[in-house]
Parts: C-alpha cells; structure tokens; sequence
C-alpha cells in the first residue's frame, strides 16, 4: 500500500520555515551582530539542537525580578552616596579618567573614593593566611563572597579563622555560587563545615528548578571578596581553594593555579561591601542597611584613589567592558594586560591594535597551558591580529595556570579584580573590578608584571605562524563558539 508524505513532509517544511523567520526577527534584537549571527547559523544548520540551545542559555541577563533588585540597589547607593565626602581625591587627573569615572558611577553607582590604601599579594598561599589574619581581628562582621569556596587543607587557617570569628559572637555571612561548587571535591564538607560554626550561608545563582529558583544555567556570580567590619577589604582573581583546585585532572597534570589579590583600606572599602551587601539582598531578599555604614568612613593609610565597578548581567550595560575601553584609549604611553581567559570581542579588539597604532607599548599576558579547551583554542585565535599590530604577547610558563586578572595604565591608573576579558565576564559573569589611580600602586603593579615576565616566554608572530593547520582549524571553530551568548 503507498503511503501519501506530502501533507507530512509540507507539515515539516512549514514548521522548519516558522522557526527560521522566528529566529531571524526575536534573535537580532537587542543581541550583538556577531552573537545573533552565530545563533542564527546553530538554529538554522542544527534546528532542534539549535533551538534547545537557544531556549536554555540564549538569554544573556538574569530573570527580570532580580534585575529590577539590582536596579533598586543602585538607586540607593547612588542617593546615600551623592552628597558624602569620600575622602580627599589626588589632584590634577585627566579629564578622560575623570569622564571615566562619571560613567562608572552612572551604570555602577558607587562613587570615587579617596585617602585609600592598597597592597597586593602575589603568593597563593600567603593570601589565604593574610585574609585569615583579618578575620582573626573581626569584632561585628565578616563577609566572604568566593565564586568556588572550599574547606581544603590550603583553606583550613581561614576556615578556623571564620569558626573562632563565630565563637566570638561575630556575625559571619557567606556566598557561593553554586553551579561552580555542586559536584566539586569537599561541597558538602564545605557546606557541613559552614554550618557547624554557625555561619549564614547562601548559594549564589542557584539553578533549582524544583525550589523555583532557575535562570540561564552559565549565568555564574564570579566575584571573589572579603569584607571585615567595613574597615578593611580584599578582592581579586583568587578563589577560596587549593591551587589545585582539589580536581583530579589538575593534579594528574600538575597545573597549580597563580592569582593576585590586593588588600584594601579607606573610604573605598564600604563600597566593596556594598557590592556584597547588594548580592546578598538579591539572594535571600534580606536588606542588611544597617551594615551599610556611611556615616563612620574612615581613610587609610594611603592616598590612593579608588572606584569600585560592579558588573555582570544584572545590569543593562557591560560595566567592565565599557571601563576597560576607556582605559584603553585613554593610555598614552603603556598598556599591560594579564588575562588567563582572553576573548575580546570587536570593540576590545579595535581599541587594542588602535592604541598599538597611536605608538603606545602593549603588552598582553596570558598563560602557556590552557585548563578550558574552549577559551584556550578561541583565545589563541586572536594573536596573529595582536601580534601582527604590535602587541607584545608573554604566555606564563606551564604548569602554571596565570589566572590574575588586571589592566596598568601609563604610570598612575590601573584596574584589578575578578574580571577577565572575554566575552563571558562582560555578558554571563558578575564581576568586581577596583580602578586605582596612584603611581605607587602602579609600581607594585609593575613589579608583579616583571615577575610574571621573567617567569614566561615571548611569543613571536614567526612561531605563531609555524602552527600546524589542525590547530588553527581548532582556534577558529572555538572562536564562533565564543559568540553564542
């Protein structure tokens, strides 16, 4: 018996057509070209794996309810700061750094602060003892934010840290995010730890559909911060864990992690809190304003300007990328450059090479040894057109992970934080990033580079150019996966 397929097959093709006119008019808008470009083309040559892709990790921003949290978070940070005095600011900074700061404070809300100290720490080892240290001197809070947060062996003095902190009575509040940690060596330890101190603990982002609790499953809070009574205050690149990480394939491979965290000082410090403050309320809907605490600012033992720039998709704009162009063509003289995850997108790119052709030295550290296949072959993509312009291109000897994140400016003005430059920590990641201007600052940053420097090789554009054809197949496949966001 002859089966009749037209109505079945004319079924199918209609189907097939609504989802194509479907993605061209609901994809584009509001999305980057080259985003809603690489969409279009997963949706159209893979359809129904395109399609669930699209529909479980294509939209970029957290569910509205928490970005009008994050909104009404600026609004008062904003109004509670706008007639404050945050300390004396250093005199004659450049009109670009001064138009920088007013639009950080546009789309981030926390002002400019003065009358800061701030100190980095380069060793791995000696950061998690100097913030256990200051826990140790806690008399009303401590706030610890860490994107993956562990009770390890390296971690075990902060963790004894938090537990004597608790037993004196101190109020010890807790975030992690959790689709970083779930599924991680010691989470549950970790957690059965946090809650025999006493500690109040949360998970940032947590993906559980059965508790309600769903959004973008990639979305990560990425931050990493310590807060101590407001008075002082660390960030940076360095998770609360082993340089290992504790995972198996690190271990077998020999990888160990090296990051960078800056101790901090001054009226900057209740702004690094702010940011806690504000992750806090929008995890648990608790508004701590009490700890909020404007009216007791204090300077440090410095004169460091500082600006605390919040990002992340529960803002409207991309915070950190727009600090970073600003930074970028603002530069005169020198720009250094430490990303472990590297992935510009076309406005990073073009401010890049253009500052190569205004004459300005570029220098861009990355690491040897890739832990993310992904992010390591799109990375590589990029340094022929780096190299080719200019930029000075060191990669951080194995089996050393280079994972410090920062951005030096000329001789006064320099960024450090959790940021990475890729596409992911200026679209899906929520991020800290400290803008310091200070020539001192900049001097410590300028050792740490030297370090890093001597530690890694050049890479010259002869060498990148001997690469053999499979990996630059790899680079670029891995490059237009990059724009799936």
């Amino acid at each position: 018996m002859d089966i009749d397929l037209t109505w079945p097959v004319l079924a199918l093709l209609i189907f097939d057509l609504s989802i194509r006119v479907w993605a061209i008019i609901v994809i584009p808008r509001n999305r980057r070209p080259t985003s809603a470009t690489a969409w279009l083309l997963a949706i159209y040559f893979i359809p129904i794996v395109g399609l669930l892709l699209f529909f479980l990790i294509g939209n970029p921003k957290l569910p509205r309810a928490r970005r009008r949290k994050q909104q009404r978070i600026n609004d008062y940070i904003h109004d509670a700061t706008e007639n404050l005095d945050f300390g004396t600011l250093r005199p004659d900074a450049p009109t670009w750094f001064n138009n920088l700061v007013r639009m950080n404070r546009n789309i981030g809300a926390m002002p400019l602060a003065g009358d800061n100290s701030a100190h980095l720490i380069s060793d791995y080892q000696e950061s998690l003892d100097t913030m256990a240290e200051a826990v140790r001197q806690a008399k009303e809070y401590v706030h610890v934010e860490f994107y993956i947060l562990q009770s390890d062996d390296a971690t075990d003095n902060f963790f004894r840290a938090m537990e004597e902190a608790c037993a004196r009575g101190v109020v010890v509040r807790v975030l992690l995010d959790h689709w970083a940690n779930r599924g991680k060596p010691f989470y549950k330890r970790t957690l059965r730890r946090l809650d025999a101190m006493g500690a109040i603990w949360h998970l940032m982002l947590p993906v559980q559909p059965l508790k309600g609790k769903w959004q973008r499953p990639d979305l990560r809070n990425h931050r990493k911060l310590l807060v101590v009574d407001g008075i002082v205050a660390f960030l940076g690149s360095q998770n609360l864990t082993d340089s290992t990480y504790n995972l198996k394939r690190n271990i077998k491979r020999g990888l160990h992690w090296v990051d960078l965290m800056v101790r901090v000082e001054g009226p900057v410090v209740p702004s690094i809190n702010a940011v806690f403050l504000s992750d806090w309320y929008s995890e648990t809907d608790e508004a701590l304003t009490t700890e909020f605490d404007l009216e007791h600012l204090r300077a440090g033992p410095g004169d460091l300007d500082g600006q605390i720039v919040p990002s992340g998709p529960g803002f409207d704009a991309e915070n950190n990328l727009k600090l970073f162009l600003g930074l970028l063509y603002g530069a005169e003289h020198r720009i250094i450059i430490v990303s472990p995850y590297f992935v510009p997108d076309e406005a990073l790119l073009l401010a890049i090479v253009s500052a190569c052709h205004r004459g300005i030295d570029v220098e861009l550290f990355v690491s040897e040894e890739g832990d993310q296949a992904i992010v390591y072959h799109a990375q590589r993509s990029y340094y022929e057109a780096l190299l080719r312009a200019g930029v000075k291109i060191w990669m951080y000897r194995r089996p050393y992970i280079l994972h410090s994140k920062s951005l030096t400016v000329d001789h006064e003005i320099a960024v450090i934080g959790s940021s990475n430059m890729d596409m992911r920590s200026f679209g899906l990641n929520m991020e800290i990033s400290l803008l310091v201007r200070g020539a001192e600052f900049v001097d410590e940053m300028r050792e740490v580079e030297d370090q890093y420097r001597s530690l890694s090789r050049e890479l010259t554009l002869e060498e990148w150019q001997k690469q053999p054809l499979r990996s630059t197949v790899l680079d670029n496949l891995a490059r237009l996966t990059s724009a799936l966001q």
